[in-house]
């Protein structure tokens, strides 16, 4: 997989806005990318292992750093910066965005968690 040829972060809008050169385009929230980390964190270190990231629906992205010609790190504004997102996984986290996003609220619902940060009180 080549490296997109564009990759720009609104951050207003906490949208990673990512071009291919075959003409596809996509715009990713910062929240999607988060929660579908591919850091152990978040995957796990085997099948079914996976965590349900809850409360991040006001998370952004403070930095994008290559990694070599191949990926791309992105330090959350929540600190989590141990992802690294190849070209293809990004590609694939684009085109699987609205089955995965699906998935993820019905797996809040079902455990009772929730998109909203917690509250400070």
């Amino acid at each position: 997989m080549t490296a997109p040829t564009a990759l720009v972060y609104r951050n207003a809008e906490r949208l990673l806005d990512i071009s291919f050169a075959d003409g596809a385009r996509f715009s990713l929230p910062a929240e999607y990318l988060r929660v579908e980390s591919p850091s152990a964190e978040v995957q796990g270190h085997g099948p079914g292992q996976k965590v349900i990231v809850a409360g991040r629906r006001q998370v952004g992205i403070m930095r994008i750093e290559p990694v070599g010609h191949y990926a791309v790190r992105i330090v959350f504004d929540d600190l989590h910066d141990s992802g690294i997102y190849p070209w293809a996984l990004l590609r694939q986290l684009a085109e699987e965005q609205p089955v995965r996003w699906a998935t993820y609220e019905a797996a809040l619902a079902e455990r009772g968690l929730t998109r909203n940060p917690a509250r400070n009180t």
